[in-house]
């Protein structure tokens, strides 16, 4: 009889290990969802994991595909001055723009082979930079404006620029002058 009243003391719980032992039986009962405590309104909520994992945007292919052709490739296409006498300079500001949406990788550093592919980039990232040539666009198409601001958009990221010779040094110099201008 006194073993009886010694067990039953040992396994009468506390109303907090009642609480406790509720909470990890519904943690154990629902897979991907999760209980957090509300720090503001102190109660016990429970956050479906998958579905906030679902609900956030993903990259959409076909979005990056019309912000690349669409967006920055035709617009520099149409703004940038055409050519043979400004392939230079086209391709020093392709160069800059590249550098960019690869988030740094160079030409340069692989001997001419980027790694990399700026098509497949960041979303984010592109529209950064079509943000950039669609206010050239609208306010200077001047190429050595547009050859600034990839330029400093790369500063601003220390991603660094392309390793020229000495003649695409002296031109890419000089657009930068130009560009203050």
């Amino acid at each position: 009889m006194a073993k009886d009243k010694d067990l039953k003391k040992k396994v009468e719980l506390s109303e907090a290990d009642l609480e406790r032992m509720e909470l990890l039986q519904q943690a154990n009962e629902k897979v991907g969802r999760q209980l957090t405590i509300n720090s503001v309104e102190g109660n016990i909520e429970e956050i479906d994991e998958l579905r906030e994992l679902i609900g956030k945007d993903f990259e959409n292919p076909e979005e990056k595909y019309n912000i690349y052709y669409k967006g920055i490739r035709k617009l520099l296409m149409d703004y940038l001055p055409k050519g043979k006498e400004f392939k230079e300079v086209r391709d020093i500001i392709y160069d800059e723009k590249n550098i960019f949406l690869n988030s740094g990788k160079r030409k340069s550093d692989n001997n001419g082979i980027r790694k990399s592919d700026g098509r497949m980039t960041f979303q984010p990232v592109m529209n950064e930079i079509l943000d950039i040539i669609v206010k050239w666009v609208g306010e200077s198409q001047n190429p050595f404006v547009i050859y600034r601001e990839f330029y400093d958009l790369n500063e601003k990221h220390g991603y660094g620029h392309e390793e020229y010779d000495k003649s695409a040094l002296s031109v890419s110099k000089a657009m930068l002058k130009l560009s203050k201008s």
